[in-house]
């Protein structure tokens, strides 16, 4: 069998082996020069019964090699037949490539995954990648919605650094609007009740929380009676920066628990206030692009819009970039539309060297996608690309009953409240164990149960009970069994790997093998979930077969009078072990070696 030692897995391997078909095949037939092999690809067929892998090659290269599919499907399956790792080949339908591979061919995966360990399946030099997401305002404490787009956006950032990505995670602090001046005048509030002043109940339009009080009471430490004489024009900028800095600090606290940290932290005020106006200069920009007009916005059709004014005013051309309207950039009172500083924003991310952008954004802003992805290629001249991500609401329950609002927030549960009660694991794996675009129904009961039903404890368990089997092999068969991770892998990678041969071993094995071609997918799609999904079909599997050998003893993982079976066995439970391992740290998930 042909060493595939050089191959980062199986699934490129074959890949790699089906393109030298097409190639010899294109040299033999005169095919034209330059055609592109790269649409050719290989996956596991829909239905298993077809074989391991299948292939779209005649499917896609038909046109140019100036053949019927079918009779093309029949040319590849022939160069591939002679193929030493390839058992069987099926030509199916008007063209597809059904491959079965020899059993030597899973047993080699394996060795693969032993020799790279939680590295399998890692990929080395992408581009740079910048990922925004969280930006809550800094004005109360982060609610479980928060917890949710966190939490996805921190995996999402994992899996594209897993992908080879250079990535940047960024948090933009929207401090510029009006809601952090009222935040200013809610803190305001709790300085005066810090002076010992009766302040009453909260005016409506205030931020009501108890969160504010320690701001109040660091602002009366450090500035006594001073601020009460001053204007609000005068004591307000104080204020609101004092606040800002004490949200944030506190919002940094929250994310901390979840084992979230960015890198950046960029302040929306920046654009504005550092002596060079980056919105004038961005709008300038465009002018000179011709991308910005004065003009007059017909009455939108259906609902009203919030930003639609009916008067001459400066817009920018959205809709020669795929918006639906164009859109304005400064309000009737000469402020600036958030849509003018996120464009400014944008623009500098590019200018930063970032011409992939993903933004992490909460369900609330669906209809702000088209106008933004415009203002993006407006500014970049088609060279910037920006995804944006919309995570749905999150439902929180306790046994299927709602939950209560938290105090501390007054009309919220906070992200604190939902990790301290359940932990970080819990929270982060059930965030991302359901598509971003979906509600999702968040039960703390369910959560924290040690059964099949809750995901996150399978998961864990499935590589707690394999350093278990490790403990059993130590006691009963092998009691020079490294318990050293690397020094483990060492000794079982000379393991005879043919043994393994039974079809829910191989069913097992082909498990593994496809795991870097699911992160592969799933970091071109952004969706880190379906690696939430990889690992709770790999734990199910592992337990299945664990629960086979306890009827069927021919299946045990530890044979006490076949010691080479049981080594390739513990084989198998290493590579199960490092791929759980693996996709939990993207998760950004603990695999834990016992659970009580």
């Amino acid at each position: 069998m042909p060493d595939t030692s050089s191959s980062p897995h199986l699934f490129a391997d074959v890949l790699a082996r089906v393109h030298a078909a097409c190639r010899a095949l294109a040299a033999e037939a005169n095919w034209p020069e330059g055609i592109d092999f790269g649409r050719v690809v290989v996956e596991p067929p829909r239905d298993a019964s077809h074989g391991d892998m299948a292939t779209n090659a005649a499917m896609v290269l038909a046109k140019e090699a100036k053949a019927k599919p079918r009779d093309l499907a029949e040319q590849i399956a022939e160069k591939l037949r002679a193929d030493a790792l390839i058992a069987k080949v099926d030509v199916a339908g008007p063209g597809f490539i059904n491959l079965t591979l020899k059993p030597a061919a899973w047993a080699e995966a394996l060795r693969t995954v032993l020799r790279e360990g939680t590295d399998y399946g890692r990929v080395r030099g992408g581009s740079k990648v910048n990922v925004e997401y969280v930006s809550a305002n800094p004005t109360g404490p982060m609610h479980v919605g928060h917890c949710r787009g966190a939490v996805f956006g921190d995996a999402l950032a994992s899996l594209l650094q897993f992908g080879g990505h250079d990535v940047t995670r960024e948090y933009y602090i929207n401090d510029a609007g009006a809601q952090v001046d009222v935040l200013a005048r809610s803190a305001f509030l709790r300085y005066r009740e810090a002076l010992g002043e009766d302040i009453g109940a909260i005016p409506e339009g205030f931020y009501p929380g108890d969160y504010l009080k320690p701001v109040g009471q660091a602002l009366a430490k450090e500035y006594g009676e001073k601020l009460r004489a001053m204007s609000e024009a005068e004591w307000l900028p104080t204020v609101r920066a004092k606040a800002i800095a004490m949200m944030m600090d506190e919002i940094r606290d929250d994310l901390a628990a979840l084992n979230i940290r960015h890198d950046v932290f960029f302040s929306e005020r920046s654009l504005i206030e550092t002596g060079n106006n980056k919105v004038a200069e961005t709008i300038d920009f465009l002018k000179a692009k011709g991308d910005i007009y004065e003009g007059r916005l017909p009455p939108p059709k259906g609902a009203p819009v919030e930003d639609w004014e009916d008067r001459e005013q400066l817009l920018f051309k959205a809709t020669a970039y795929g918006d639906d309207v164009d859109r304005p950039l400064i309000k009737s009172d000469n402020s600036y539309t958030y849509f003018a500083s996120d464009i400014a924003y944008h623009k500098n991310k590019f200018d930063r060297g970032f011409a992939e952008m993903i933004d992490v954004w909460g369900a609330d802003h669906g209809g702000y996608i088209k106008r933004m992805q415009a203002a993006v290629k407006a500014t970049t001249s088609g060279k910037g690309e920006l995804d944006v991500k919309i995570v749905q609401l999150v439902k929180l329950l306790r046994n299927g009953e709602p939950v209560k609002m938290g105090k501390r927030a007054g009309n919220f549960v906070t992200l604190r409240d939902v990790v301290d009660e359940v932990g970080q694991d819990a929270v982060r794996f059930m965030m991302l164990y359901r598509k971003n675009d979906a509600v999702l129904d968040f039960d703390l009961a369910k959560v924290i149960e040690q059964s099949r039903d809750n995901p996150v404890f399978y998961v864990q368990y499935g590589h707690a009970r394999g350093h278990s089997i490790f403990r059993n092999a130590r006691a009963e068969v092998f009691p020079d069994l490294p318990d050293d991770t690397d020094k483990r892998i060492a000794w079982l990678s000379e393991s005879a790997l043919e043994r393994l041969s039974d079809p829910v071993e191989l069913d097992l094995l082909k498990r593994l093998a496809i795991y870097p071609r699911m992160l592969e997918a799933a970091a071109a799609a952004h969706e880190p979930h379906r690696i939430a999904f990889y690992l709770y079909d790999l734990a199910s599997e592992f337990h299945a077969l664990w629960t086979k050998g306890r009827d069927l003893p021919y299946l045990r993982f530890i044979i006490n009078n076949d010691a080479v079976l049981t080594k390739a066995r513990l084989a198998m439970v290493q590579g199960v072990v490092s791929v759980l391992a693996s996709g939990l740290a993207i998760l950004g998930v603990h695999a834990p070696d016992e659970m009580r």
